[in-house]
């Protein structure tokens, strides 16, 4: 997949939060500027948008030659290719839709593409980083196996997910694919997956484990060193809590790879307890149903392999390539039946990786704009 490491074009991006926004400037898939930091004030309007407008302000004061455009993720519901954003639990002064896109435009005079984070995560890591380094390590192994397309998740506060497809971002008529937190919860399955696949899930299933309150229970990061023997605390209530966020993340995941069919990244805050969690999550992609008359099939046609594990990935770039005869000539074509996908988690960093997406899918549509690409 083609990328814009080269590119001399400027992009102002965006990390938007419910407390603060993170703005800064990318070239070649890398900042350009200083980071300026200011607060969202998500309950009032007017001061959210001003401080948007001075913080790109800002930006642009710091670019070493004019940017071409305005790129960055921000949280939804949102009509994304208009613009418009809707009602935002975290920032509740955006009520009935409010003209971001647009805003910014006028403003600055250039255009302005606005995404969530789970897609530009996505998108960055294929263009420069899981995808790429997947298929580098197959290349290297000698295995004619590629892959073109990656589904991801991120698990932090939320469960959020992105989808990429022969090179280009899948968006939906809506804006609203890769809503993977409104999958089903497995353990629980009158909630959504979020709910058993997030911050505050962790921290949860520890209080509910260690017969504490929830205010009580301590952040996921020290539950991973509980669970890790790193710190003090119920070790067995911490590892078990980290399983069942592999649990639920894997079925959820599995409901969406039985249609992509393509490799998985894991990002997020919580992708830092990978050792504790993504076992699990890739057992359940291997995992079988029962049929009526007992038998089992696979819950997914292909093989799952957890590519954080050095003897599951030794396998994966192996396959099983065999050298087959075209029939009636001498001809040998080398060919790998066995069907796999692999799940591992960000090679470039989450915040890296949606600001890397955001700069592309940036850069694209003013291309495909132009003519210079399809």
């Amino acid at each position: 997949m083609a990328g814009y490491d080269n590119d001399s074009r400027i992009v102002m991006t965006l990390d938007a939060g419910g407390t603060s926004f993170r703005f800064s400037a990318m070239r070649a898939n890398q900042r350009v500027t200083e980071i300026v930091t200011m607060p969202s004030n998500g309950d009032n309007l007017e001061k959210c948008l001003g401080n948007l407008a001075s913080g790109f302000s800002q930006i642009k004061k710091q670019c070493p030659k004019p940017p071409v455009a305005i790129s960055f993720a921000f949280p939804g519901p949102a009509d994304y290719q208009a613009g418009m954003i809707g009602d935002l639990p975290n920032l509740p002064a955006f009520r009935g839709g409010v003209a971001l896109g647009p805003m910014l435009e006028q403003k600055f005079r250039i255009p302005a593409f606005i995404n969530n984070d789970g897609e530009l995560f996505v998108y960055g890591e294929a263009i420069a980083g899981f995808l790429p380094y997947i298929n580098g390590l197959l290349e290297k192994a000698g295995s004619p196996k590629r892959f073109k397309n990656l589904f991801g998740v991120t698990l932090g506060t939320g469960f959020g997910g992105g989808i990429t497809r022969n090179g280009e971002l899948y968006a939906g008529d809506n804006s609203n694919a890769s809503q993977i937190w409104l999958a089903r919860h497995k353990l629980s399955p009158q909630m959504n997956a979020e709910e058993g696949a997030s911050i505050r899930a962790v921290r949860r299933a520890y209080a509910e484990g260690a017969g504490i309150f929830f205010d009580s229970a301590p952040d996921p990061r020290v539950i991973e060193q509980i669970a890790l023997g790193e710190a003090p605390g119920n070790r067995a209530v911490a590892v078990e809590a980290y399983r069942r966020l592999g649990e639920v993340a894997g079925e959820a995941m599995g409901n969406a790879l039985a249609l992509l069919d393509g490799l998985a990244v894991v990002g997020g805050g919580l992708s830092k307890g990978w050792r504790l969690f993504l076992p699990a999550l890739v057992d359940e992609l291997n995992s079988h149903y029962t049929g009526p008359g007992g038998n089992k099939f696979r819950r997914l046609p292909e093989a799952a392999f957890n590519l954080e594990d050095p003897a599951q990935l030794k396998k994966f770039l192996k396959g099983e390539v065999r050298t087959i005869t075209v029939p009636g000539t001498s001809r040998k074509i080398k060919y790998d039946p066995l069907q796999r996908i692999g799940v591992g988690v960000s090679r470039l960093g989450t915040s890296e990786a949606i600001a890397i997406g955001a700069y592309a899918f940036a850069l694209r549509k003013l291309d495909v704009k132009k003519g210079k690409r399809k």
